[in-house]
């Protein structure tokens, strides 16, 4: 059985430009969520029935509402990912948030966008660093050890 390999190349600035602002969004959801997930299981938090409760402290819209907020309150975002942030929170996604105001849920689309057109451009380490210090924000905000 022959196995075919996919190779993804990063995408053309102009490309990610193009791309509906809720597709970035999509992508920065399930960038964000798997590096909360290997965090959790690095520190050690392994228990099956709380893995999901703790990364839900992560990820919600609540918690990365915050996290963009803190970070816009200290400039730490680029001119180029406050760009990006502002096309995902202005989108409109046809849909209702179920457990949040409507202004929450569109600053995480707009952060979960600058995280999905960083990861699409492989600016991976800009993409690790923003992820660390949304945990460290959530962490101090929390009361968490590492």
């Amino acid at each position: 059985m022959e196995t075919r390999v996919i190779k993804l190349d990063k995408l053309r600035n102009e490309d990610v430009k193009q791309l509906n602002a809720l597709a970035l969004a999509y992508m920065g959801d399930a960038v964000l969520e798997q590096k909360i997930r290997e965090h959790l299981l690095r520190s050690g938090r392994v228990k099956p029935n709380t893995l999901h409760r703790e990364a839900t402290r992560y990820v919600s819209a609540k918690a990365q509402s915050m996290i963009v907020h803190r970070m816009m309150d200290e400039n730490y975002l680029t001119e180029e990912e406050l760009a990006v942030f502002r096309r995902g929170r202005n989108a409109k996604s046809g849909s209702v948030p179920k457990n949040t105001d409507i202004q929450t849920y569109r600053n995480s689309s707009g952060f979960e966008a600058v995280l999905g057109s960083l990861y699409l451009l492989n600016e991976l380490e800009r993409v690790y660093e923003i992820i660390a210090y949304a945990i460290q924000i959530i962490e101090e905000s929390k009361g968490v050890s590492k």
